[in-house]
């Protein structure tokens, strides 16, 4: 079994492409549901609660299990993945596609709006240095779905 974590910023597809992998049958986690982080001050941001993902990570799977979140955290963890998937667009498609969503509110507010365009100068790159692929979120969803399969090893 294989695991891969699919990440990059606000409005990248992340949980559309991981909603279409769970059509197919595959495992998947979007870490933005649920339980699985948590606010922390000392980061300034949502964290991964970390002996639930180590939870996750050590589970015997009969698919390839993928994996979908952006945490200050996640690096502790590539380790344990096959793969780190980073989808990127131009920051004017993703504030445009945050614009147009109506699953999730974040980055309505000129506030958010700004922070992403910060963390898409300061988080992008690290994540970039830490990803074993990336690939381009403007591609159409199926075609990144098609990708994520082949790095699944599926």
């Amino acid at each position: 079994m294989r695991r891969v974590l699919v990440t990059g910023m606000s409005g990248t597809g992340k949980s559309t492409v991981l909603a279409q992998l769970a059509i197919l049958g595959f495992d998947v986690v979007d870490t933005d549901e649920g339980e699985w982080t948590i606010w922390s001050d000392d980061d300034d941001g949502y964290v991964w609660r970390e002996a639930l993902i180590a939870d996750l990570l050590a589970r015997r799977r009969e698919r390839t299990l993928y994996v979908s979140g952006t945490v200050s955290n996640q690096r502790r963890f590539y380790e344990s993945f096959d793969a780190v998937v980073l989808l990127s667009a131009p920051a004017d498609v993703l504030l445009a596609r945050i614009a147009e969503r109506t699953t999730n509110d974040y980055g309505k507010d000129p506030h958010e709006r700004a922070l992403i365009l910060e963390h898409i100068a300061s988080v992008e790159p690290l994540l970039r240095a830490g990803c074993t692929h990336e690939l381009d979120a403007t591609e159409p969803v199926a075609r990144i779905v098609e990708r994520l399969i082949e790095i699944g090893g599926n």
